[in-house]
């Protein structure tokens, strides 16, 4: 069986929560991006990209809230 043969197999969401997380900082090798673009689902992503940036935005005013005084 050729690999091309193989039936394709989809990543779990925490998979997908990985491959966003590491994209938010940009540190993605080549063979990662195109196994992911095989594997990921669309649907998958885009929830995780909105959980990430919901994440990141509560951090940074959580942040903000810490530093700045009352």
């Amino acid at each position: 069986m050729k690999p091309a043969d193989k039936p394709q197999q989809h990543a779990s969401f925490l998979y997908s929560m990985k491959a966003v997380f590491w994209s938010f900082f940009g540190l993605r090798r080549k063979s990662d991006f195109d196994t992911d673009s095989a594997k990921l689902n669309p649907v998958h992503i885009v929830i995780a990209g909105l959980l990430g940036v919901a994440l990141l935005i509560a951090l940074l005013i959580t942040i903000v809230k810490l530093v700045v005084p009352k």
